[in-house]
């Protein structure tokens, strides 16, 4: 949900954000409340500056409703009413985003906190019987690797798209094996890595023996992504 008094604003923003989630957008933030308590959004970004219920309002009733304390906000204002009057909501909301701003840069933050949203949710899902599910569309490969790398997870990653797979076995946050088809080890991951579309599935009960990278999956993520570049030049 996008929150703020002016339609302009809301546009760009809205035209920025759109390619990753839907879009609700409202000019006052007492009507945005209800709508929250109605149907709660994953995520608001809200102006801190409106006429009424100003965004540090909305925040903390926001945040004072049981229904909709769990929605994750991120506050929009200029850095001197950051550093000087929304500091009592600062535990509250997800993170601050300065004006004046870029869409493109607001649209990268968005992105970031949805896929972050999007993995606890998954994680919930996945704990009942140790398998998560879901699409590359909501999570690409590089975010879900250094997701699964950051949370030092042990597991095994099977990706599907296209008529293909690949799995990919991580200790402790580690890729120690891939394969797909016929390739195995660093290939593996580099040729994955350049996949858009389809879905993967993390299995927290899987485990291999076997040893075929090289490398650290931090160091597979920045080598796949350099292959990726000087493939994007070349075309």
């Amino acid at each position: 949900m996008l929150v703020d008094d002016n339609r302009l604003i809301l546009d760009l923003m809205k035209r920025g954000i759109e390619p990753h989630a839907e879009i609700q957008m409202c000019t006052d933030a007492t009507e945005a409340l209800l709508q929250c308590v109605e149907n709660p959004p994953d995520l608001v970004i809200c102006d801190y500056r409106m006429p009424g219920l100003n965004g540090s309002e909305f925040v903390q009733k926001l945040k004072a409703r049981a229904e909709t304390q769990g929605v994750r906000v991120i506050l929009v204002a200029v850095k001197s009413d950051i550093n000087e009057k929304l500091r009592p909501v600062a535990d509250s909301v997800e993170e601050f985003f300065v004006k004046p701003f870029y869409v493109h840069d607001l649209a990268s933050r968005t992105k970031k906190v949805l896929e972050r949203i999007y993995w606890e949710k998954m994680q919930k899902q996945g704990q009942q019987d140790g398998v998560i599910r879901g699409r590359l569309a909501e999570m690409n490969i590089i975010d879900l690797l250094q997701s699964l790398e950051l949370g030092q997870k042990t597991c095994a990653l099977t990706i599907s798209g296209g008529g293909e797979s690949c799995r990919m076995f991580f200790s402790e946050g580690q890729i120690r094996h891939a394969e797909s088809g016929k390739t195995e080890g660093d290939a593996a991951v580099y040729r994955v890595a350049q996949w858009t579309d389809g879905t993967f599935q993390i299995d927290f009960n899987s485990r291999s023996d076997k040893h075929t990278t090289t490398r650290t999956t931090q160091g597979l993520l920045m080598e796949a992504l350099r292959l990726l570049d000087e493939q994007n030049r070349d075309s």
